[in-house]
């Protein structure tokens, strides 16, 4: 008899264990479903006077949701609710924002609500963020476009013609920058210094010029150190191969 007992304490441990194990399994298949807004890029939105910066929100969601919702609101209580702030669906459940500088400045919520697929609402969650609006002067954006030598393969002794043009942003479009200095660097292969060589300033149509005699094969670059009101800028280097004599 002693031994049956022990074979019935046996099996209820066994069965327990496996109760237990099932138990486990079925929380498993049950768990309500999640959501969690898990990055805002950029953090704070920085708006400048005139311009518009777009946010983006991405959403980690598990697989039983079917429909995920975001809105974003100014925190406080003078502050009026952007329910109706266009919010653009993108992949995987990003989502972007434009602000301009007619949006209120500080802290700001996002509310992201998931729904299943009988349009049932079952999981909600929410972050903060900051809008620094910035109503003052700023630099305008600058580039270096078309950058590059009339000819990329150069012997030693001749000279090696680089062109760009400068442009700054305004108003969403991009405008020649006329009367500005653009400097013209270079690195010789095997080396990590940049080194000036030239410089010269853009005429009407933000162009500029310059002729470089070749010595070695290496890199430039042609760099805008700003003003008042531009921004600084550097164009991607130019690689120029540089041969010696042919007999």
């Amino acid at each position: 008899m002693r031994k049956i007992a022990v074979g019935l304490v046996a099996a209820v441990a066994s069965g327990t264990m496996l109760l237990s194990g099932g138990s486990a399994v079925a929380a498993t298949a049950t768990k309500a479903p999640t959501l969690k807004i898990v990055d805002i890029s950029p953090n704070p939105v920085v708006v400048k006077r005139g311009g518009e910066t777009v946010a983006t929100f991405s959403i980690k969601a598990s697989p039983r949701i079917a429909k995920v919702e975001l809105s974003v609101e100014p925190v406080g209580a003078k502050a009026r609710t952007l329910r109706a702030k266009e919010v653009k669906p993108l992949e995987n459940w990003r989502f972007s924002v434009p602000f301009t500088a007619h949006d209120p400045e500080g802290k700001w919520r996002a509310i992201a609500v998931a729904f299943d697929k009988k349009g049932k609402r079952v999981a909600h969650d929410s972050a903060h963020f900051f809008v620094d609006v910035r109503k003052g002067w700023t630099k305008a954006d600058t580039r270096i476009v078309g950058f590059d030598a009339k000819d990329n393969t150069v012997r030693k002794g001749k000279w090696i013609q680089l062109s760009g043009r400068l442009q700054y942003e305004r108003g969403h479009h991009w405008r020649n920058a006329a009367g500005e200095k653009v400097h013209i660097y270079y690195k010789a292969s095997g080396s990590s210094v940049w080194k000036w060589v030239d410089s010269d300033r853009t005429d009407r149509w933000g162009k500029f010029d310059s002729k470089i005699r070749a010595t070695k094969s290496g890199s430039f670059k042609a760099v805008f150190k700003g003003d008042r009101k531009l921004d600084d800028t550097t164009s991607r280097p130019e690689y120029v191969r540089v041969y010696g004599w042919r007999r």
